[in-house]
């Protein structure tokens, strides 16, 4: 059976911020790496990792485009993960205090088809659906010493320097302060390094 065609839309970015409910052995595993192995790791306090997908397009309201999100597997899996929505600039990303940000995206492989065809199926409006990995990273230090040390561990330079991202092919952004809508794409204007 057909799904109703959504209502009035319009153009806008819709982020969806998915973290395991579980540990996630991803994010465990890296925190034990950076603790053992690098220099930035003796103030490492936590590490998280959540997908972040963003729909583009003419969306519909609010609440039909949460509604869409939440119904299909296409996006989360609501028995293992959460998802908290984000349908403006104003609405706060899921960032605890003193965590600072990066996206780290595969290089030209950061659209979801599948996701897209679904959308297209369900409200008959043609969207673009990106994802990317967003690291949370809080350390035992302050301002411009805890910037130095998230910027060490994004990308891989060397067995002491980086983990996040492999700059051969990965690109990598940092939140300054809010979390833009859109955020997956300026990683790649950026590059990695």
């Amino acid at each position: 059976m057909a799904r109703k065609r959504a209502a009035a839309a319009h153009p806008g970015t819709v982020q969806a911020w998915i973290e395991r409910a579980a540990a996630d052995p991803e994010a465990v595993s890296a925190f034990a790496v950076i603790r053992a192995r690098l220099a930035a790791g003796a103030r490492l306090a936590a590490l998280r990792r959540l997908r972040i997908i963003e729909v583009r397009g003419a969306l519909p309201a609010a609440d039909e485009v949460r509604a869409l999100l939440h119904r299909s597997s296409q996006f989360y899996n609501p028995h293992s993960e959460r998802c908290h929505v984000r349908v403006a600039d104003g609405d706060a990303a899921p960032i605890e205090p003193g965590e600072h940000a990066l996206l780290v995206t595969e290089r030209g492989d950061e659209r979801r088809p599948g996701a897209e065809r679904w959308w297209r199926h369900e409200t008959g409006a043609a969207v673009e659906v990106r994802e990317g990995v967003a690291w949370l990273i809080r350390f035992d230090l302050a301002g411009a010493k805890a910037r130095a040390a998230v910027e060490s561990l994004a990308v891989l330079r060397d067995r002491k320097t980086g983990l996040l991202c492999n700059p051969h092919a990965q690109d990598v952004a940092f939140a300054e302060g809010a979390i833009p809508m859109p955020w997956i794409g300026a990683a790649n204007a950026g590059g990695a390094g």
